[in-house]
């Protein structure tokens, strides 16, 4: 029962923190779906738009529209497989880079500041171990 009410808590305060950096967030008509994409070219590179589905587990044709904007925004690129002509991969570009950290630098500024005036040194320790945890959980 210990590992469920963690879990219970975990998801509780994971769900508050995303959607207060959220709404921390400038606006610039992403979408969570688009911010989403651009994070996983930005953490793993070129993908093919059946990888990006996948790791977003979502389908492929749910993607459709949202690459299509995002390329058309000039923040990502497709690039056609020389070995498998019906193969596209996709890669971020350099507006795509900067317009991914101008969206998130000020939820990213707000936690910081978050993190510096409320966290004890002992807490801000505990914390970064903590994401350290939680991302080899989540990727897992």
């Amino acid at each position: 029962m210990e590992a469920y009410d963690t879990a219970v808590a975990l998801r509780r305060t994971s769900t508050r923190l995303a959607l207060r950096l959220r709404a921390e967030r400038t606006g610039d008509g992403l979408g969570s779906t688009g911010v989403a994409v651009l994070g996983q070219l930005h953490r793993r590179g070129a993908l093919t738009a059946s990888e990006i589905a996948a790791a977003e587990r979502v389908q492929p044709q749910s993607l459709t529209r949202v690459l299509a904007s995002l390329e058309e925004q000039g923040l990502i690129a497709r690039e056609q497989d020389t070995q498998d002509r019906r193969r596209h991969t996709i890669e971020l570009t350099d507006d795509g880079r900067r317009l991914l950290r101008e969206h998130m630098k000020s939820s990213d500024d707000w936690l910081a500041e978050a993190i510096e005036t409320r966290l004890n040194p002992t807490e801000r320790a505990v914390l970064q171990l903590a994401a350290g945890i939680l991302d080899q959980l989540l990727d897992g």
